[in-house]
């Protein structure tokens, strides 16, 4: 059912805003159809997709057989045809099957064609941890995309960013990997239902979400909750912390990050995948290199451990929490 208009902005959970999301593309656009297993008449695993089925038909929201690859094949050939696919990966963990489509397939098909076809396909990928799950549900894989020319690589953090960000993605003539937190999915939000994709903040840019003076704070996604509780412990020491949530993977919004270092002086990174090859590692270079006689200390980065990512009743020891980025404030305050 249509959500009823608004006055103005409604608390919700961050996974309904993206249903609301999600919901105004296929209203906007016919050519918007969704696509992944048991997203229709379940809804999906995380129900994020409730109701869309019974509201559009199963034409524009289609179950698809367990098989990742095929669903980002078929992708394709319905983006050839001027369709704006949404894939659901169920997890994180099971994007591995569809990864020869998004990076040999996906990625380079407009640049193959030299511009003629263009790939507007958004693959949406529940993923980090938090949530006591098994092997291949906590998975943080989003480096494996940003490191491929031709997708671009969002997250959102917050329910309003995800309502207006999903739209902004799916309007995209470029492939979106569109990550969303799944351990924040029910945190809730001011969200503007009416708000479209062309009234959000810009898609690729990064945001601060808390001014600071001390220290600049880099996150992402899950972790932008966590960077906020360390700010506010910071705080209470007496520290001031500027928090910026980095929203795009790639392209990089690296200005927003640079002018917030010439302020501060030092720069600590934090995300849920492994600090090695991550993410932090390439912004890290960057900043270096833009800001290096702004710079204080050295760069700290906060992340997974270079392993598996392990069983539930060890995830919280392999996850960045708040002590654990105090722990490098206090080592660049301290440089």
């Amino acid at each position: 059912m249509t959500a009823p208009a608004t006055a103005g902005p409604v608390q919700m959970p961050l996974g309904k805003a993206i249903t609301a999301g999600l919901r105004q593309a296929l209203t906007d656009d016919p050519k918007v159809v969704l696509m992944g297993e048991d997203i229709g008449k379940l809804g999906g695993v995380f129900r994020i997709t409730d109701g869309l089925q019974a509201e559009f038909g199963t034409n524009r929201v289609i179950d698809t057989p367990l098989a990742e690859s095929g669903i980002i094949g078929s992708a394709v050939g319905l983006a050839f045809r001027g369709y704006r696919p949404v894939c659901e990966i169920q997890f994180d963990g099971f994007i591995y099957p569809a990864f020869d489509q998004i990076v040999a397939q996906v990625a380079k098909l407009h640049y193959r064609t030299a511009g003629h076809v263009s790939m507007p396909i958004t693959i949406r990928v529940p993923y980090g941890g938090g949530i006591g799950a098994v092997e291949h549900h906590s998975e943080s894989p989003e480096g494996y995309f940003a490191a491929t020319a031709g997708l671009r690589v969002v997250t959102c953090s917050n329910a309003a960013d995800a309502h207006t960000m999903i739209q902004q993605a799916i309007a995209s003539d470029d492939p979106v990997l569109f990550f969303e937190p799944k351990r924040r999915y029910w945190e809730k939000g001011d969200v503007d239902l009416a708000a479209k994709a062309a009234d959000g903040f810009p898609l690729h840019k990064a945001r601060v979400v808390r001014p600071g003076t001390d220290l600049t704070l880099v996150v992402y996604g899950p972790l932008v909750t966590t960077g906020l509780q360390a700010a506010t412990v910071a705080e209470e020491e007496g520290r001031s912390i500027e928090v910026i949530d980095l929203r795009s993977i790639s392209p990089l919004d690296t200005d927003t990050v640079a002018e917030s270092v010439r302020k501060t002086g030092r720069l600590v990174i934090a995300h849920e995948a492994p600090v090695f090859m991550g993410v932090g590692a390439e912004l890290a270079s960057r900043i270096m290199t833009e800001c290096f006689y702004s710079l204080e200390a050295p760069v700290e980065r906060v992340g997974g451990f270079a392993m598996p990512y392990p069983p539930a009743k060890l995830e919280k020891h392999f996850l960045p929490d708040v002590d654990r980025i105090l722990d490098a404030v206090d080592r660049s305050l301290d440089a």
